[in-house]
């Protein structure tokens, strides 16, 4: 009889309601499936955001609470309207470079929206317990509230103090005791979340609420302050993972199948990126949480030869034009100095000179995860072209030619054979093990993770110093001269 009534209480309303929160979730994952590949990546894009936009629409046409529509609908179209133009415009002027920033801040108020839903509803959980007659906080909603408030929380923290960083905004702490304090936090957020769930009384002030919010605003800042160098990739993608759990709280809270499919894709693609992550550098998840997961800022090259040697624009084009096989290594460099188009250009024309041209992309080249396959597809490189770090590793002593244009660290022979350095361990693109080597850079300047590149002393390299597009524009002159 029971079953009977819930199915006469399922009005047709409900009904279009949840076969488009289906619909919406098939449309994120066929979205993300399309993402994989850089020739479907925009498409996907475009499929994905139908799907929200479809869950929007008919939530506002067919959700009812009580036999109540929704209000204050001028209020939520206001609101779509301005979030989208801020979106759109944001989108279409951020510069490539800049990307990274762009995705911590978004990504930043995805944390932001779940924390304060948590927030929100929280209160309302209270009355509906103490209607109920219940004694305590302990109850299914309550544990999703908690979750999605300390996430979201942690999320939006740690995703303004990466933009800061990315944006050179913002330095690091490094010290020893950061560490300690960041476990303790840690520990102090799963405390409270118990004590709410077991000691809070039902009708009593929501102090500890406050105290939970402000707690995971703070590990947020602290857990991310102490990461620099070149793992600031790792924690963009944890953090993302962060506000995906966060999203899928709410999608429990509100038994709403979109807002859960979303935020459970987002969550664990994001761990799995961040886990991806880890290992290309030789570093646990632990470490990330925690906050241990930088390097020393004070290592240095050891002591011994130190010989620079450059190389002239003419020699370079020589030396590219007769090799059988280049890889160029791309780095943020690249994308600062906006040269993708160039570096495209450069490799048709060794192509058409008989010259087989190819990409290393270290997984954590650049700000984001990515960066440097977005930055290439950018300026049509054909993805088939682009080889992963162990790909490019297994074909490097065949290289005639390894061209690194804006890369450091990933390129850094100290990750093996140092074993003082922050990146040892860490798996990098061995261009030494190539013919020859030209590192095209502005100076001898420390990288990201500022340490020195031990590859720049190394017998079979070559500087040639200069900005990276006016250096390329130059060598594809040359190269077309000879």
């Amino acid at each position: 009889m029971e079953t009977i009534n819930l199915l006469i209480q399922y009005t047709p309303e409900i009904s279009i309601l949840e076969m488009s929160y289906i619909l919406a979730s098939v449309l994120f994952i066929v979205g993300l499936k399309r993402l994989s590949h850089p020739d479907t990546a925009r498409n996907g894009n475009l499929w994905a955001a139908a799907g929200m936009g479809l869950a929007i629409l008919f939530t506002i046409l067919f959700h009812k609470k009580d036999e109540e529509s929704i209000g204050n609908i001028p209020w939520i179209i206001g609101a779509l309207a301005i979030g989208t133009a801020v979106g759109w415009v944001a989108a279409r002027k951020v510069k490539m470079t800049a990307m990274p920033q762009m995705v911590s801040i978004f990504n930043g108020m995805g944390g932001a929206c779940a924390a304060l839903i948590s927030l929100m509803e929280f209160p309302k959980l209270q009355e509906s317990l103490a209607v109920s007659g219940a004694s305590s906080m302990l109850h299914g909603e309550t544990l999703a509230i908690l979750f999605g408030l300390t996430i979201g929380g942690v999320s939006f923290a740690g995703s303004m103090i990466a933009f800061g960083k990315l944006d050179e905004k913002i330095g690091d702490i490094k010290a020893s005791w950061i560490r300690y304090l960041n476990l303790f936090f840690l520990l102090m957020l799963v405390v409270l979340v118990v004590i709410i769930m077991f000691k809070h009384p039902v009708g009593g002030d929501n102090i500890l609420i406050y105290l939970l919010t402000l707690l995971a605003l703070v590990y947020g800042v602290s857990f991310v302050m102490p990461i620099g160098g070149a793992d600031m990739p790792v924690v963009i993608s944890l953090l993302n993972s962060f506000t995906g759990i966060a999203a899928a709280c709410g999608g429990f809270l509100y038994n709403n199948q979109a807002m859960l499919t979303g935020g459970i894709l987002v969550g664990s693609s994001g761990t799995l990126l961040t886990i991806l992550m880890c290992k290309a550098m030789n570093r646990s998840l632990l470490n990330v949480i925690i906050g241990a997961f930088g390097g020393d800022a004070s290592a240095n090259a050891e002591a011994g030869d130190k010989t620079v040697k450059e190389i002239t624009l003419s020699d370079a084009a020589v030396l590219l034009s007769y090799s059988q096989k280049v890889l160029i290594v791309p780095g943020y460099g690249l994308a600062v100095a906006q040269a993708q188009h160039l570096c495209h250009e450069l490799d048709v024309l060794l192509t058409s000179k008989g010259v087989e041209v190819k990409y290393g992309i270290h997984p954590v080249a650049g700000r984001m995860p990515g960066h440097m396959n977005v930055l290439l597809a950018e300026a049509d490189v054909p993805y088939e072209k682009l080889l992963e770090m162990e790909e490019a590793n297994n074909e490097m002593q065949n290289t005639d030619v390894v061209i690194v244009i804006g890369a450091n660290d990933v390129v850094n022979p100290a990750a093996e054979d140092d074993a003082s350095s922050p990146i040892y361990g860490m798996p990098v693109i061995k261009a030494w093990e190539a013919k020859n080597v030209i590192v095209m850079k502005r100076s001898m300047a420390k990288g990201y993770a500022a340490i020195e590149n031990k590859l720049f002393y190394h017998p079979k390299n070559n500087m040639l110093f200069g900005d990276a597009k006016s250096t390329l524009q130059k060598l594809v002159a040359e190269i077309k001269n000879l």
